[in-house]
């Protein structure tokens, strides 16, 4: 719903403050029914994907589709959706994807050696996934006719980009005021907080560190590997764990792991032995005893739970949908 909302606020902030409809957009669903968000709101749709398809070769077609989805997007079923975006896209219309929305741009093969963002939480299992798509962890990327980007107020930042190729930076910064943001963030800046403000750590020799473990994850640095690079001895890299985080740094190295691989189980349908291998664990039963301390069970259950949620949702979301049926009465 952030993503969603942020995209659509600067066109029209854009419209108010250029004293005409510049900008005009359509909400459409996969079947043109109203769609509820995951906080339960239910948004009413102007059309159905079918519709803005069957316009693509005619004068009113849009210049943009922007495909937005949240949680779980991994488990939908959306080959409908696909092969209409790459219609859409090979008639020459720029796609959008916003938070999640990457993953379904990118099972459709537009994405295939393209640059892309996608949402931090979701980047080890779309990582794994779609291997050949160039993702990085930037609030937005554009490539071509491709724009995507991390959802949240990312989206924001991405239209204020594309607002920013039709008009001139004073409506900008008016957009900006309005929306109470002080600046316009590039499509480089971080998504997440850096490691200093998340860790409540200042020591730049252990920051570095932690970044180095950050990026071996599949294949874990031994330390003493570390300490040469870092040009610290093992008792000091072992001191400025223990006095910063409180634990050695091969706990805090297995815990960055696991929790990789909690990521993947909970957003892939990765087997669990390939979880394991791309978390840097050399055997499934390892990963197993270790997944099982850390998190209190096994990685069985976890994707077990997993589905057992998904099937809950999507029964709720069935009896929602007859008991709204049942409303309607024969003239």
């Amino acid at each position: 719903m952030i993503a969603f909302t942020t995209a659509i606020e600067p066109l029209r902030l854009a419209n108010r403050f250029l004293l005409e409809d510049t900008y005009s957009w359509q909400i459409i669903s996969t079947d043109g029914q109203p769609v509820r968000a995951s906080n339960g709101l239910q948004i009413s749709v102007d059309g159905s994907l079918d519709d803005i398809t069957a316009q693509s070769n005619m004068d009113e077609r849009p210049d943009m589709v922007v495909v937005c989805s949240g949680i779980d997007v991994d488990q939908l079923e959306t080959k409908h959706t696909k092969a209409m975006i790459r219609r859409l896209y090979r008639t020459g219309i720029a796609i959008g994807g916003l938070c999640t929305a990457s993953w379904i741009l990118a099972d459709a093969g537009l994405l295939e050696d393209k640059q892309c963002a996608i949402h931090w939480e979701n980047m080890p299992g779309f990582m794994e996934k779609f291997p050949n798509a160039h993702v990085h962890a930037d609030l937005f990327e554009v490539d071509g006719r491709l724009y995507t980007c991390a959802g949240g107020t990312a989206a924001l930042d991405m239209m204020l980009y594309i607002i920013a190729q039709d008009h001139d930076e004073p409506i900008i910064n008016r957009i900006c005021e309005q929306c109470l943001t002080d600046r316009v963030r590039s499509s480089s800046d971080r998504q997440r907080l850096p490691l200093r403000a998340r860790l409540g750590v200042q020591n730049a020799r252990l920051l570095s560190i932690i970044e180095m473990m950050e990026a071996n994850i599949s294949e874990p640095l031994p330390l003493t590997e570390i300490a040469g690079i870092s040009n610290l001895s093992r008792r000091q890299i072992e001191r400025l764990f223990r006095q910063n985080l409180g634990r050695s740094p091969a706990r805090y190295y297995s815990e960055l792991r696991l929790d990789r691989a909690r990521h993947l189980l909970l957003q892939s349908n990765l087997p669990i032995v390939d979880v394991a291998i791309a978390s840097g664990f050399v055997s499934a039963s390892h990963f197993s005893k270790c997944y099982r301390d850390q998190f209190g069970r096994s990685p069985q259950v976890e994707r077990r739970e997993r589905e057992r949620a998904q099937r809950a949702a999507t029964m709720d979301l069935a009896s929602e949908f007859h008991s709204e049926e049942s409303l309607v009465e024969p003239l």
